[in-house]
């Protein structure tokens, strides 16, 4: 008897083959039958024509910190995501000296806006080194399963106190004390090592994560960890990623070419469009699959990159004297006394007495600040619907026209401002990435950039934007989107038990009504330990989602189930989990 049979269902199998019509059945967590299932079940569930998917593979989350209190790991699950990858970036919370735990939340808080004060209140540090973190994580249940790779911030911190944390080179015996731990916690289970070196990611203190500037003597001898265990994921936030250098990224790709090679691995850096150089996105696509024998896999995003303004979080008027006075208070307040025309005469005709760097950007590029609906808010927005234009069609001043906007729906409302991705106001370069070969869809730091960014919902912008709803342009076969987020990413894992609907393969399933899948509008909230903020964003259309054949989300809220289990690299494709 099977556990778990679902009938009439729109099977996307992750294969990239076209849906068809099929029943699936389940038992002991994997799947039994695809196609006609006559045999009873101890569930039965009618998918009445929804869509079957396997469940989403996240390869870039940073819940590292999360993990510890938090079972349900969203806002990533509530994307339909069933296994998720977090240590990225070079940043993470093992090994870890415990003098130096505050470091490590200093560094996580800086470079990914997660709050100090809830990580230092919510972590339950139960380790030192990296085999002990693993098992620390193994103890625990979640909603999803979750795997992690080996920070080289924390590791380098470890292996060369200060002189490792304020970037100083390392010598022969430094790199060899490093790739003995990243050996070590590979061999316990990671899935890779990460590492960082643009220049956009500071610890709190304002010091670069450690490796930023780390020689190839370095980088290629802690890889060699993975080349002596023939497993493991090259991980890295290349120089210039965020446009800060343009000339850097080519010459990293040309790096990271020699490195795959010489250790027989993949290499999985962040590919994003920079408008300085529109089009270098191309050239290191090109770059990352022109030589055979390299394993390069860039990993592209599905929408704009850039940062979510509002009231309870970063906005144009947030340094000016009169609502610096008012900040502190609910929003309720805050939005009655900013309707007051005297009070909103005063913020807009005020100068900040200390300029908020970020508050400035926002006040000098209303052309880039667009709206996001309640429901289904459109990442792709035409210019002619930015404050700008819509000042300009109005005779009106767009930072007069944003101080309105803020304010609607009692202060909730939201609006995006994209950074990177969005040199031309379309996602036509977007589009041409996710059909690259080579691409691998990640980016969402799901659990991070709590303050204003949430793009751990990359998943439904995909299904619903990519593959129904855009209208400036191409979309994407629903088939393929789901190919991206679930074979092609477990597989850069080595995550070979999922990612595919077929027998033999683990049971994690989304069913989904692709009429009606959409995102909501991004929501702040303040249910971090220690009161931390962070924003989430919700969804509409999965109807269920199951891990190992265990329904873990019903219509988009979790059911108490917890069947996720911490993932561990070398067993991980016979589905090696603790």
């Amino acid at each position: 008897m099977n556990d778990l049979v679902i009938r009439d269902a729109l099977v996307v199998d992750g294969t990239g083959a076209p849906p068809r019509a099929a029943d699936v059945a389940a038992a002991d967590g994997r799947i039994t039958e695809v196609g006609t299932v006559s045999g009873r079940a101890r569930r039965t569930v009618d998918a009445g024509g929804a869509a079957l998917t396997p469940g989403f593979v996240d390869v870039h989350t940073h819940y590292d910190g999360q993990a510890t209190w938090d079972p349900v790991l969203a806002p990533s699950s509530l994307h339909g995501v069933t296994t998720a990858v977090m240590g990225n970036c070079g940043v993470g919370f093992a090994p870890a000296q415990p003098h130096r735990r505050d470091w490590l939340i200093g560094l996580m808080e800086g470079v990914e806006d997660i709050p100090g004060s809830a990580l230092a209140e919510g972590i339950a540090w139960e380790w030192e080194s990296f085999p002990e973190f693993l098992d620390a994580l193994g103890r625990r249940a979640f909603t999803m399963d979750l795997g992690t790779q080996v920070p080289h911030g924390a590791v380098r911190a470890y292996v060369m106190g200060e002189r490792g944390a304020r970037n100083e080179p390392a010598d022969a015996a430094d790199i060899a004390a490093m790739k003995a731990i990243v050996k070590e916690g590979v061999a316990a289970g990671a899935l890779g090592f990460s590492t960082s070196r643009t220049l956009t990611h500071k610890a709190i203190d304002g010091e670069y994560v450690p490796g930023t500037f780390a020689a190839e003597d370095e980088l290629f001898g802690i890889g060699e960890a993975l080349r002596e265990l023939g497993r493991g994921v090259y991980e890295l936030a290349p120089a210039g990623a965020a446009g800060e250098d343009v000339n850097a990224p080519a010459q990293e790709v040309a790096w990271m070419r020699r490195l795959s090679k010489a250790i027989g691995r993949p290499v999985s850096f962040a590919l994003l469009q920079i408008d300085a150089v529109p089009e270098l996105w191309r050239e290191l696509l090109e770059m990352s699959a022109s030589d055979a024998e390299a394993m390069l896999f860039p990993q592209v995003a599905s929408r704009p990159f850039g940062m979510l303004i509002c009231l309870d979080s970063l906005h144009a008027f947030g340094d000016h004297p009169s609502y610096v006075e008012m900040a502190l208070l609910p929003r309720a307040e805050r939005v009655a006394r900013m309707r007051d025309p005297e009070m909103k005469a005063r913020i807009l005709a005020e100068r900040p007495e200390q300029e908020d760097i970020l508050a400035a950007m926002v006040r000098g590029f209303p052309e880039r600040l667009f709206p996001l609906a309640e429901r289904n808010p459109d990442y792709e927005p035409h210019p002619d619907t930015s404050v700008a234009a819509r000042a300009a069609a109005s005779g009106r001043d767009p930072m007069e026209l944003l101080y309105d906007e803020l304010l609607e729906d009692d202060g909730r409302n939201v609006l995006m401002m994209p950074l990177l991705n969005y040199s031309d106001f379309n996602l036509d370069a977007q589009r041409e990435m996710l059909t690259h070969p080579r691409a691998v869809l990640g980016l969402g730091d799901g659990g991070a950039h709590c303050g204003f960014i949430c793009d751990a919902s990359l998943p439904t912008t995909m299904l619903s934007h990519w593959a129904r709803d855009r209208s400036r342009g191409e979309r994407l076969p629903v088939e393929h989107v789901v190919r991206m987020m679930t074979r092609d990413t477990a597989r850069l894992y080595g995550l070979a038990d999922r990612g595919v609907i077929a027998p033999g393969m683990r049971a994690d399933l989304n069913l989904i009504d692709l009429d009606t899948v959409a995102l909501r509008r991004p929501e702040v909230r303040y249910d971090l330990p220690a009161g931390g903020r962070r924003i989430v964003q919700r969804a509409d259309g999965y109807l269920a989602t199951f891990v190992r054949g265990v329904q873990t989300f019903a219509d988009g809220e979790p059911t108490g189930e917890l069947p996720g289990r911490l993932v561990r690299g070398g067993l991980a494709g016979r589905g090696g989990r603790s």
